[in-house]
């Protein structure tokens, strides 16, 4: 198991677009095929639930994979024995094995509190660095835009997503510190939302679906306890997607492209 590196820390306005992709594997440029990606996650578990089979597809593929984890799930325990220090080592630990198994090759630990995500200068400025430092084509993060019930780092998480693929990261005078140590402005080209209510792309993850299992059973903490029937739900989940496209499992996304 392939171990990741680990790390702690113009004048025109352009719009992005949406455009629907039903299978974009049925067209998939080459050259697109090997370009970076950036994902960006609220909690340790929350990629490998909403995209982890796309992530094997794509390290398979040979893109170059970067997760940044904006928070240390520190609240996600309802054992009375557990703090939360102890809480957040033992997660961060299960990211890292997880990671291993998606082929992810480095892990960003933001450390946010868990719970207390906020739209802040930091936070900008921290996802803008990742961004402007591995140049990723694709941003992958989850679709703030869910209504009623939801977890608002989940929210906060995707929102200032895009907010710094629009505009901060692109434009130079945002994080102007950012050019005094060397970062340049980047511009992604494109963005993939999980856990969209308005899915345009379904991808075909047939092969890689049992490996996004395997990553997910690494967060013990969270899924130990009756992985037997989450994993049987999984799979009938993503297989009732996969039957939009034909395939025996596929997850589903909102692409956004930026032009």
């Amino acid at each position: 198991m392939t171990q990741p590196r680990e790390s702690s820390n113009p004048s025109s306005v352009e719009q992005p677009r949406a455009q629907a992709y039903p299978n974009p594997d049925e067209s998939e440029d080459l050259s697109r095929s090997t370009t970076p990606v950036l994902v960006v996650t609220p909690h340790p578990d929350d990629a490998e639930s909403g995209a982890g089979a796309t992530i094997v597809k794509w390290a398979a593929q040979g893109r170059r994979i970067v997760l940044v984890v904006c928070t240390n799930g520190d609240k996600g325990s309802s054992d009375p024995e557990m703090t939360s220090p102890k809480l957040a080592a033992i997660r961060e630990e299960e990211q890292r094995e997880a990671a291993g198994v998606l082929g992810v090759s480095e892990v960003v630990f933001l450390r946010h509190t868990d719970q207390h995500l906020k739209d802040t200068y930091e936070l900008r400025e921290q996802i803008s660095r990742e961004i402007r430092r591995h140049m990723p084509h694709t941003v992958l993060t989850i679709d703030p835009n869910r209504p009623y019930i939801r977890h608002e780092d989940h929210y906060v998480c995707g929102r200032v997503t895009l907010n710094c693929v629009f505009p901060y990261a692109r434009d130079r005078m945002a994080f102007p510190e950012h050019i005094e140590e060397g970062l340049e402005p980047h511009k992604v080209r494109e963005v993939y939302l999980w856990g969209s209510l308005d899915p345009d792309t379904f991808l075909d993850v047939t092969d890689t679906f049992d490996a996004k299992l395997d990553a997910l059973s690494r967060h013990r903490s969270q899924v130990g306890q009756g992985w037997e029937l989450r994993e049987v739900r999984a799979r009938t989940r993503y297989a009732e997607v996969g039957k939009r496209i034909g395939a025996t499992y596929a997850e589903a996304f909102k692409r956004i492209e930026i032009f």
